[in-house]
């Protein structure tokens, strides 16, 4: 039934990959992928600290209801991002302190919920990850609808199932799951030149002559005198 159906998810992106992006902020993903892409700045870290990066099993739910959340639990696979789609609504809470000792026992990467949880005295001071976009002590309903891995849609990011899921304090990312070496080449090199600018801060020696290349490009006026 459409709005009411399951799939399996049939393809993840590598290990090695997963390995590989845990030591790349999101930001220079994000730079990397023309700005053009994000979770949503509502979407926020629950946990105390720890970044997650692993594929995304996704669900589509009604607003307020858990049902497909816990299907999507009991079917995911250690290393698994279980990624919803709420709608964003803030008036009943998806999970708890239950459901996400549950996903971490199976050995789940993380949760992002596009709506509210509770417990966050819980969750807040465990490594867990645990993304969502707001708090309330409102329970949710176990009726459905919903769907499990099909393509949904979180602060305007398309996300199949399967794509890779990054998130660090500044927030969540997803990557197509056919960009991911593409991506990762990029945001490697982007992270190595941000390393070596740390440098030249730390040297005194950064090379900030690009400032009035670009304002003498725009044509910006510029007083005789001013530094």
């Amino acid at each position: 039934m459409l709005g009411f159906r399951i799939f399996d998810l049939t393809r993840r992106v590598d290990k090695s990959w997963i390995n590989k992006f845990h030591a790349i902020p999101v930001a220079n993903i994000s730079d990397v992928m023309t700005r053009m892409s994000a979770g949503g700045a509502s979407l926020r870290p629950m946990h105390a600290a720890g970044n997650l990066c692993g594929p995304a099993f996704t669900v589509r739910t009604r607003p307020g209801d858990n049902l497909m959340v816990h299907k999507a639990i009991a079917m995911a696979e250690p290393g698994d991002v279980i990624v919803v789609d709420a709608g964003g609504d803030l008036t009943n809470a998806i999970i708890g302190e239950l459901m996400t000792s549950t996903a971490q026992k199976k050995g789940l990467a993380g949760i992002v919920i596009n709506g509210a949880i509770r417990d966050v005295g819980v969750i807040g001071k465990g490594s867990f990850p645990v993304y969502a976009a707001g708090v309330t002590h409102r329970g949710p309903y176990k009726d459905g609808p919903g769907e499990i891995n099909v393509p949904i849609g979180l602060g305007g990011m398309v996300i199949e199932p399967g794509d890779l899921i990054v998130g660090d304090d500044d927030g969540l990312l997803s990557i197509p799951y056919g960009d991911v070496e593409r991506v990762y080449d990029a945001a490697a090199a982007k992270h190595q030149l941000e390393e070596q600018m740390m440098a030249d801060i730390a040297n005194d020696t950064l090379d900030i002559s690009w400032i009035d290349a670009a304002l003498l490009r725009l044509k910006c006026e510029v007083s005789r005198g001013t530094r």
